[in-house]
């Protein structure tokens, strides 16, 4: 007798493992949607040339995600920051690239300078005093 025979019932554990594998992969397929989606971000960027164009530091942001975490009675909190900065060049157009947090910090909004940028990945910002 197994242990849905010695619950009385096999129906429950029947739909606990349907459940249990959707879910399961549901959460592989967001995870390899994930990766994939990356890759092609990054062998997109690795295609496009390099570009330098005189560009203004229209605004800056900060994406702070928190995170708890549950160990018994233990609980820790983590956070990370994701910086983001706009630019303006000189045809109008803006684009919003991910820096990091020493280059957000250097950056100030209204800012000139050089741009120099690859796709979607931001390479370095020369300011011109």
């Amino acid at each position: 007798m197994g242990l849905a025979g010695a619950f009385g019932g096999g129906m429950f554990f029947g739909g606990f493992n349907t459940i249990f594998f959707l879910v399961f992969f549901i959460i592989l397929g967001v995870i390899l949607f994930t990766f994939i989606k990356g890759i092609k971000q990054w062998s997109y960027n690795n295609q496009q040339p390099v570009l330098t164009v005189a560009a203004i530091v229209v605004t800056k942001r900060a994406n702070v995600r928190r995170n708890v975490h549950h160990h018994g009675d233990h609980h820790h909190h983590s956070s990370s920051t994701t910086y983001y900065v706009t630019f303006q060049v000189e045809s109008g157009d803006r684009m919003e690239l991910h820096v990091n947090g020493r280059e957000y910090g250097q950056l100030a909004e209204g800012d000139r300078g050089k741009l120099t940028f690859q796709g979607t990945r931001y390479l370095k910002f020369e300011r011109i005093v």
